[in-house]
């Protein structure tokens, strides 16, 4: 969008009092992409209002590797032309025609809008009184003319108004993907608004090669090469963990580890995120033993990225980095609820603040929350669609699409048979289940670029709390897996409650007791971490079904699992875990697993050697 003056007032000064006009940018090549990025970030950061706004100004400074079109009946060109004010669009058609020189093109568009044909044929006069090349595009909002209607319960879902309000917005039925012959049938005099789509296409040149950009960690001054610092950070982590001289076990797999690291270019990675993990500790924020691949890692647990020996558990590396199979490792580290902005804070400054940012997500209509905003447009009762979504699981392991209830769930089916009130609820939440329905910051994810995140991906502005407090975050445009095919560097910062809570309980302990210490044994502890995993009371308690507050273990599921199970070692949480997930629930395997365990079937090898 571009405001009418300039980017950084709030006002409407537009033709009709309007706060901005559509414009539509293209990226020719590498260049143009940077300048695409910046003014993307420019008008979320300083011309929002209303939308995310830019001007003239910038425009200008960022205008190499751009290819402009003047857009829709929302553009400037058009409402001036619309308004009969040709003077004001000849001189916005000639500023834009003398920045982006050779790359500038009038539009027309191939649709039955009011006002559009009307459009159409002004811009073609003005094309022509200045010599300026004119491209015929599809103002789609759709992709098939069947979609329409399911868009427009889109739009009123989004809008927030019933279908059949009289004053509402609605969009014309042929605004869909139009073929090549249908918009060459529009304009049957004019095969060069047709032809220039291809010359635009053939201009475009842009490849967004498979490269990983991570920040550069700031090493002493006596190291040179990320990896000879890793490697002796890694051997010194392992001797405190295992004593010296290492075992040999261990020491075959670190320098197995270290040099798969080194192959893959990654030590930068584990120096970043053992970097500030150890600040937290040091400054006393609870940080979580480890979850994930990362913890089959023995150069993890050397730095102290984990609290899990992948030796003792038998947990494999290859599941965190595989070397026939590289991609960026990814590390999912708990923090305490309450402190995790700190530990984010710590990564803006130490990295730069526009060089860190938080990660945008995109929540989806999800089967029972389609049919509740699908209803409320078509004028259901509330108390209706509320009875009509609870009939549709959502339990993991056993959640339904709305496709998948009406073809297999027989009240489901019926009400669909039913009438064609309740036909059409489906049809629609069937095609609009899975659409994005609203952004919002990831909870966990931050993102750390070599330098300014927006030379890298465009930025947005959210509100929320900083780590420095602000009232506003630098988020990125890109979600999680738009972030990983550009090759940035995105690490998982979870704020667990649970470890506020365990650490709190410790402090309390030690307030009332003088130390955390085994009230059996008098064996004192010097942190939680210490404490045995072979405690009988524990799953004693676990097998009772003491789960409320135990994490990934507090729900109903998990709970019945560990009962059935009789809990009565660490290996069976570990199990449990893996067993609650949908690919064992749905095989059934889960039950046999249960019943192999507390001798109700018996365990059959299909070999001996597996015994």
């Amino acid at each position: 969008y571009v405001a009418p003056g300039d980017r950084r007032e709030r006002s409407k000064s537009g033709v009709g009092g309007r706060a901005y006009y559509h414009l539509v940018l293209l990226a020719r090549d590498r260049i143009g992409y940077q300048n695409l990025l910046k003014l993307s970030s420019l008008g979320y950061t300083e011309g929002f209002y209303h939308k995310p706004r830019v001007d003239r100004d910038v425009l200008a400074r960022y205008q190499e590797g751009l290819i402009v079109s003047s857009a829709c009946l929302a553009g400037e060109i058009a409402r001036h032309l619309n308004a009969d004010n040709w003077a004001a669009a000849k001189e916005t058609a000639e500023w834009y025609a003398n920045v982006f020189d050779g790359r500038y093109y009038l539009e027309v568009q191939a649709h039955d809008s009011e006002g559009q044909a009307e459009t159409n044929k002004k811009i073609f006069t003005l094309a022509d009184k200045l010599g300026l090349p004119v491209v015929a595009t599809n103002d789609a909002h759709f992709l098939r003319p069947e979609d329409h209607e399911a868009h427009d319960v889109l739009l009123c879902i989004g809008l927030g108004k019933d279908r059949d309000d009289p004053k509402r917005m609605r969009y014309d039925e042929g605004l869909y993907f139009k073929s090549a012959d249908e918009m060459a049938s529009r304009f049957p005099d004019r095969p060069d608004v047709i032809e220039n789509t291809l010359r635009i296409a053939d201009e475009v040149d842009l490849l967004f090669e498979k490269k990983y950009h991570l920040p550069e960690f700031p090493l002493p001054d006596k190291y040179s090469d990320p990896n000879d610092y890793l490697e002796q950070l890694t051997i010194q982590g392992a001797k405190k963990r295992y004593g010296d001289p290492l075992p040999p076990e261990a020491h075959e797999r670190l320098d197995y580890e270290i040099g798969v690291i080194k192959g893959t270019g990654y030590a930068g990675y584990f120096l970043i995120t053992q970097d500030f993990i150890q600040w937290a500790r040091n400054k006393n924020i609870p940080v979580g033993p480890g979850r994930g691949s990362a913890a089959g890692s023995l150069v993890a647990y050397a730095l102290g990225i984990t609290n899990l020996d992948p030796l003792k558990f038998g947990l494999l590396f290859e599941r965190f980095l595989n070397p026939e199979r590289i991609s960026m490792p990814d590390i999912d580290i708990d923090f305490c609820y309450e402190r995790r902005g700190e530990v984010i804070e710590y990564t803006r400054q130490k990295y730069g603040e526009n060089a860190v940012g938080q990660i945008i997500t995109f929540g989806t209509m999800k089967s029972r929350a389609v049919i509740r905003d699908v209803g409320r447009t078509l004028g259901f009762e509330p108390s209706e669609t509320d009875h009509i979504a609870k009939l549709i699981p959502n339990q993991p392991g056993s959640a339904f699409t709305v496709q998948e209830a009406v073809e297999n769930l027989k009240e489901v089916k019926s009400l669909y048979e039913s009438d064609n009130r309740h036909q059409q609820l489906f049809d629609y939440s069937i095609t609009l289940e899975g659409l994005a329905r609203h952004a919002s910051v990831h909870a966990a994810g931050v993102v750390i670029a070599p330098g300014p995140l927006d030379d890298y991906v465009p930025v947005s502005v959210q509100p929320g709390k900083n780590g420095n407090g602000n009232n506003a975050m630098s988020v990125t445009q890109y979600d999680m897996n738009g972030l990983e095919e550009v090759g940035m560097l995105k690490m998982d910062f979870l704020g667990l409650k649970t470890l506020t809570v365990i650490h709190d309980a410790v402090e309390m302990v030690r307030e009332r007791y003088g130390s955390l210490n085994n009230p059996d044994s008098e064996e004192v502890y010097a942190t939680v971490d210490d404490i045995p995993l072979d405690d009988r009371s524990v799953y004693e308690m676990l097998a009772r079904g003491g789960t409320s507050g135990v994490f990934q273990f507090e729900s109903n599921l998990a709970n019945d699992k560990l009962r059935a199970m009789r809990c009565d070692r660490f290996e069976d949480l570990v199990a449990t875990n893996a067993l609650i997930r949908p690919g064992p629930l749905d095989s059934g395997m889960t039950d046999v697993y249960i019943d192999r365990k507390t001798g109700k079937t018996d365990v059959t090898y299909p070999h001996p050697d597996l015994e």
